[in-house]
């Protein structure tokens, strides 16, 4: 039975429309929330295009509870599934970071041409903030990544075997490894084991709510197994304990706001404040009490600081 969201109220009267472009050979479905992403005209006349990227192995509905809290008059939102995830089909090149970044340009200048007048907000959520640091610093094909502000939410700011839980990140390269190597068909399945996804979750999950927790995972298990193949998982997944956003941090020069937990299991807040002070005139925001699920346990929180920072930017 699916749960209940606890931020379906806020969803419900944002308006939302669905499209689908096609971007470095992905036919990338789009969601966009908001009046003013309603027809060509409203996205013309929009005065802010936020475009958010999700993290890895979810899709868009991962950010819809920062997403509800940032509807303003004005406000164009841009959700994408990230290719291979979700009803996005995967691109026509490697899902390497270099592919990933190509694509987020992509989408990013296409956004832009269709609200020129716009100031264009990037945010990425884990491993959306290697992809958008990436694009940014001018990975992959066609330059670096054209933006205004970038928020960085739970960023990945060092390498993931270095992490707090490094043990756990070591259990997940085997799990991966190990699903590589047997066949397609049970390979596959391995990768949706629906007790590994509980594992992650129960693992990733910091609040005391029961009701929350219970959301969270019915979230994960729902979203956290879509994706197109396993090739595209693997591949992705490589990526993401391949990189990270230090390696970028210098050659990114648009202004940023970094979103960090003091509890996230992935990257300590030594690294963020490290990163932060390698990224020309970046601020961070720590939420406490939360770990690498800010986006379901502390929305509210994580869009006050984007909405701060975004006045003062």
């Amino acid at each position: 039975m699916t749960v209940a969201s606890p931020y379906a109220r806020e969803l419900a009267r944002m308006p939302v429309t669905t499209r689908v472009e096609t971007l470095t050979g992905s036919r990338t479905q789009l969601w966009e929330y908001g009046a003013s992403g309603l027809d060509e005209a409203a996205r013309a006349a929009a005065t802010t295009a936020v475009v958010v990227v999700h993290g890895f192995r979810g899709d868009h509905h991962g950010l819809e509870p920062v997403i509800a809290q940032l509807d303003e008059p004005g406000m164009r939102i841009v959700a994408p599934d990230l290719p291979g995830f979700g009803e996005s089909t995967p691109l026509a090149v490697t899902h390497d970071i270099d592919g990933y970044a190509t694509w987020a340009k992509a989408l990013v200048a296409s956004v832009r041409a269709q609200s020129p007048a716009a100031r264009i907000v990037v945010i990425g959520h884990s491993f959306g903030s290697i992809v958008v640091s990436a694009a940014l610093a001018g990975e992959g094909d066609g330059g670096a990544l054209e933006a205004d502000d970038i928020v960085l939410i739970n960023p990945i700011a060092a390498p993931a075997l270095a992490g707090p839980r490094g043990f756990m990140t070591r259990l997940a390269i085997g799990h991966y490894r190990f699903s590589a190597a047997v066949p397609e068909k049970l390979g596959f399945a391995i990768l949706r084991s629906g007790l590994v996804v509980q594992i992650m979750s129960s693992t990733m999950a910091k609040t005391k709510d029961k009701g929350l927790r219970r959301w969270i995972h019915d979230q994960h298990h729902r979203y956290f197994s879509a994706f197109a193949n396993r090739s595209v998982v693997l591949d992705a997944f490589r990526a993401s304990v391949s990189h990270d956003v230090s390696e970028y941090a210098e050659r990114i020069h648009a202004p940023v706001l970094m979103i960090a937990a003091d509890r996230d299991d992935i990257t300590p807040v030594a690294a963020q404040y490290s990163v932060q002070k390698m990224i020309p005139g970046a601020e961070l925001v720590v939420i406490e009490g939360v770990g690498h699920l800010i986006h379901y346990e502390r929305p509210v929180e994580a869009a006050d600081a984007i909405r701060s920072f975004l006045a003062r930017s």
